[in-house]
C-alpha cells in the first residue's frame, strides 16, 4: 500500500528544502508577470506504468495546500506515449516551484514499475512470484518498494528487522550456517522466519538439518536450482525456496520452471532507467 503521508510528507519536505534552497530566485524573479493560477498537465513521453502519482501530487500541495492535482489514471495503469496522465490547478509560483522535484520522483517510480512489470508479465503463468529485494536508495526505499509493489512484485523485508536472513557473510562470522542457526534462534522473536543463504547442496542440506524456515538458492545454475528443489519438497515440503543471483529477463523462466516459491531481483530497482514525463504548462 501507499504509505502513509505521516511517512512521505518529511522525505518529500527534504526534498523541497534541497531544491528550493534560500528561494526559487527564477519564480521569484518573475512574480510580478505571474498570472495567480497556473493549470498544467503531465504527458507521458514513453509507455509505462504509473507509479507515485499521488505522492508527486502531494509535492504541490505542501508547497500550497490549495493545489488540485488529479491523475486521469490508476496506479499501475499501462499508459500509452503522448496520453495525459495527470491535470494540475493552482496557484502558478507552487506549480513552478515544485516541478521539478515533482516529476523527478514521479519518473524514478514510473521507471521501477514499469521494469517490474516485464519482469513479472515473465512468470505470471507459474506459481513462483517475484520479489524485491533491500538494494535500494538510501531513503527512498518506502517509495521504490511501492513502486515495486504497484509493477507486480512482493516486497521482501522492508528492514533488517522484519526477518531473519542468513547471508555469506554471517555464516562465515558465525563458523558455519548450523552455529548461526543455533545464536539466532535463541533471541528471534515470534513470529520472525529464519531465511538461509545457501550456494551449494551441501548448505542446502545443512539449512535443512537445522530447519531453516525458508531457503535462498542463491547463484546457483539453474540444473543445480531444480535439484535443489526436489530435495527440499521430497524431505522438507514446508521450506520456503527462493531463487536469486543472476535473474535477469532472459533466464527468469527457467528458473521459475524449477518450482521455486520466489524469484528475488534488485534489477527493476536498481537497473530501471526513469520514464519520462513532460508537465505543460499554461495560464487558467
Amino acid at each position: 500500500m501507499l504509505p502513509s503521508w505521516i511517512i512521505i510528507d518529511p522525505l518529500l519536505q527534504s526534498w523541497l528544502i534541497e531544491d528550493i534552497g534560500r528561494g526559487d530566485r527564477t519564480t521569484m524573479g518573475i512574480a510580478s508577470k505571474l498570472a495567480q493560477m497556473g493549470k498544467a498537465e503531465w504527458v507521458f513521453k514513453e509507455a509505462g506504468i504509473a507509479a507515485g502519482l499521488p505522492v508527486a501530487g502531494r509535492v504541490f500541495q505542501l508547497l500550497d495546500s490549495r493545489v488540485m492535482f488529479t491523475a486521469t489514471v490508476d496506479e499501475g495503469e499501462q499508459c500509452d506515449l503522448d496520453q495525459v496522465t495527470v491535470r494540475i490547478h493552482g496557484a502558478m509560483e507552487a506549480l513552478l516551484t515544485g516541478e521539478r522535484v515533482a516529476l523527478n520522483l514521479a519518473m524514478h517510480l514510473c521507471g521501477i514499475a514499469t521494469m517490474t512489470s516485464h519482469y513479472a508479465s515473465k512468470i505470471s503463468d507459474f506459481p513462483a512470484q517475484l520479489v524485491d529485494t533491500r538494494k535500494t536508495t538510501p531513503g527512498l526505499r518506502v517509495l521504490e518498494k511501492y513502486a515495486s509493489w504497484v509493477g507486480g512484485a512482493k516486497n521482501h523485508r522492508m528492514g533488517l528487522d522484519d526477518a531473519v536472513m542468513i547471508k555469506d557473510n554471517h555464516i562465515a562470522a558465525a563458523g558455519g550456517i548450523g552455529e548461526a542457526i543455533a545464536c539466532i534462534r535463541d533471541c528471534t522473536p515470534y513470529p520472525l522466519t529464519i531465511e538461509v543463504e545457501a550456494s551449494s547442496m551441501e548448505e542446502v542440506e545443512a539449512a535443512l538439518r537445522h530447519r531453516a524456515e525458508i531457503i535462498m538458492l542463491d547463484n546457483m545454475s539453474t540444473s543445480e536450482m531444480k535439484n535443489a528443489v526436489e530435495l527440499i519438497r521430497q524431505t522438507h515440503d514446508w521450506v520456503k525456496v527462493e531463487a536469486s543471483g543472476n535473474i535477469t529477463l532472459d533466464r527468469i523462466r527457467d528458473v521459475a520452471a524449477t518450482g521455486v516459491d520466489y524469484i528475488s531481483t534488485s534489477a527493476p530497482i536498481t537497473q530501471s532507467p526513469w520514464l519520462d514525463i513532460s508537465m505543460r504548462l499554461s495560464t487558467s
